[in-house]
């Protein structure tokens, strides 16, 4: 048996790399000698220097990217065709073939082509060709020098540093060793001065680039991209080249304060593209167009009189905005934030960020608008009134505003009473309820009136004065007989005077009439001025008066009442006739 050392088997198809490390433990002499025949032969398996004269090499179309073309050169490794390179308005897919030429290898190990021949001078006149035809020439980075790089163009050549389209020392050092393409700038052959410019090549590309895309991107599409920076109102996407803005209010359905809350840079994502602009060359990109719609399920989760809760997002001048889920906003109009005093601004009621609840009070579906109230989800407070506030109660509250005709006062939430400037002061007539009153002043009050459909409760601060019918009240009962002098009778009823500013009103229910003396008329004018002297000491007395009952009543006429109902809530006397003995 042979020593592995010395004599290794071969196998089938030898990689050189083994073969190498294989070799190593032989001797010095062979070892020397075979290195140098299985290093000249993976050289030549693994090196392919750029396609040189007129001559190209056929490749196949294997895969298409967003800005390159995938193609099988016949090497190990793929070659690779931006699709800048193709002439304007032409397309390749998998399969076609296409005429390159082999650059050299790009970083990550593809091999980097070009469509056709792209020119490597050999001498000055083909420089001065070049030069004069402005056309993109191939270079090799020599190394990094004050200034810039150097490049071998065939001759030595200078590129400057701004021109060579790296952001800074770290990229130009990476730059050293690969092959460039580049456009001359300056040439001196006596000088033997040539000066290039690599990032004018990039820069028609990038515009090229950007001008194929700006063809292709449609109205509807969607793409692929990648979040390349960040700003207050969006996200800057590129997609392939060129940029696409995604507005802060397009990436979701429900509000967010700013992008960097959900993107990142460096983030691949998916979006929709809403609009081209090809005049201004700006495309505009929406992310929550390819989620489901939250209005789509807004019929059957939401209904007219429903109790719902929300947050308020953004105040106008004419309401508040709540969200009720992502993407469903309701509107909270002025108009329905209180029962009482009118709101003059939004941010007296809410606030920006406060939960609240709310009632829907209408949805329209193809508008997309939902109608809310927020004093319907407290309840109503007129609801109750005419029992709280029945007449004749006495409240309590404090001024909220004064005008010509009279002043408000609050009795509860949602719920004013008006003082009319009449009902204010019984000793002296006034001109305004300034007068007598003042904003915020506590007062009390009877409630004179409540209307519920029209949501008014009438007071009165007089009426809490006791007065001559108070006390007439006061002292007497039902069951009473007094005496009255009778001012109007109509109609089977009569208004009866039974004191100073005391009044009452009788049924008449006549008794037969009597027989009487005819007295004179100096006899008859006597009788009244006696018995006006005589009532006023007797109206509180009761008693009835002494003179003849007179045959029919008539007003003028003093008679004799029973009291029949007392009410001192309504401050009503009810009378009869009283029968006499």
């Amino acid at each position: 048996m042979s020593d592995p050392k010395s004599d290794p088997m071969p196998d089938p198809m030898p990689d050189p790399a083994i073969s190498i490390q294989a070799k190593s433990h032989s001797t010095a002499a062979d070892t020397s000698e075979s290195f140098q025949d299985i290093l000249s032969q993976y050289e030549q398996s693994h090196s392919h220097k750029p396609e040189e004269g007129n001559k190209g090499r056929e490749a196949i179309v294997v895969a298409l990217t967003a800005d390159s073309i995938l193609l099988d050169i016949g090497f190990k490794s793929e070659g690779i065709l931006p699709l800048t390179a193709l002439p304007r308005g032409e397309t390749v897919k998998p399969g076609d073939k296409l005429l390159v030429s082999v650059k050299g290898r790009d970083p990550e190990g593809y091999y980097a082509v070009s469509l056709g021949k792209i020119s490597r001078p050999t001498d000055w006149a083909s420089l001065e060709k070049a030069f004069t035809e402005k056309t993109a020439i191939v270079g090799t980075v020599m190394a990094a020098v004050k200034g810039g790089l150097s490049v071998d163009v065939g001759v030595r050549a200078f590129m400057p540093a701004s021109r060579s389209g790296a952001r800074d020392a770290a990229e130009m050092e990476k730059l050293v060793g690969q092959e460039v393409r580049c456009r001359i700038t300056k040439l001196d052959v006596t000088e033997e001065d040539v000066v290039v410019d690599r990032r004018v090549i990039t820069e028609e590309e990038e515009r090229a680039t950007r001008e194929r895309r700006y063809a292709e991107i449609k109205e509807g599409d969607t793409i692929q991209g990648v979040v390349r920076s960040l700003a207050e109102y969006g996200a800057f996407v590129d997609i392939g080249g060129v940029d696409g803005l995604l507005h802060v209010a397009e990436i979701s359905w429900s509000r967010i304060a700013k992008p960097a809350d959900v993107l990142s840079v460096g983030q691949q994502i998916e979006a929709r593209v809403l609009k081209v602009d090809h005049d201004k060359r700006r495309i505009s990109l929406g992310l929550r167009q390819l989620q489901p719609h939250p209005w789509d399920q807004v019929a059957d989760k939401y209904n007219t009189g429903e109790r719902v809760r929300g947050a308020v997002t953004r105040l106008t001048d004419f309401g508040a905005f709540v969200e009720l889920e992502a993407g469903v906003e309701g509107l909270i109009h002025i108009s329905e934030m209180s029962w009482g005093k009118k709101v003059r601004k939004t941010s007296d009621a809410v606030k920006v960020g406060e939960t609240v609840d709310v009632v829907i009070l209408g949805v329209n579906l193809p508008e997309r608008r939902i109608s809310l109230g927020l004093k319907q989800a407290l309840g109503d407070p007129w609801a109750d009134a005419e029992q709280k506030f029945a007449v004749g109660t006495v409240v309590e509250g404090p001024v909220t505003s004064l005008a010509k005709f009279g002043a408000f006062v609050q009795l509860t939430d949602g719920i004013e009473g008006m003082i009319h400037i009449g009902d204010i002061s019984e000793e002296k007539r006034i001109s305004h309820p300034q007068e007598v009153l003042k904003l915020g002043q506590l007062v009390k009050a009877q409630v004179l009136e409540v209307d519920r459909e029209k949501r008014r409760v009438r007071l009165g601060i007089k009426q809490m004065a006791p007065s001559s019918l108070d006390e007439y009240i006061a002292e007497h009962k039902e069951g009473d007989v007094v005496s009255g002098r009778m001012l109007e009778v109509s109609g089977g009823q009569a208004r009866v005077e039974l004191g100073e500013g005391v009044q009452a009103t009788c049924r008449m229910v006549e008794d037969a009439p009597a027989k009487k003396e005819e007295k004179p008329a100096a006899a008859k004018s006597a009788d009244l001025s006696s018995l006006s002297s005589m009532l006023q000491q007797r109206w509180k007395s009761g008693a009835s008066p002494v003179s003849a009952r007179p045959d029919a009543s008539s007003a003028g006429q003093v008679r004799s009442f029973r009291i029949s109902r007392l009410d001192p809530a309504t401050k009503k006397i009810e009378l009869e006739l009283a029968k006499q003995a």
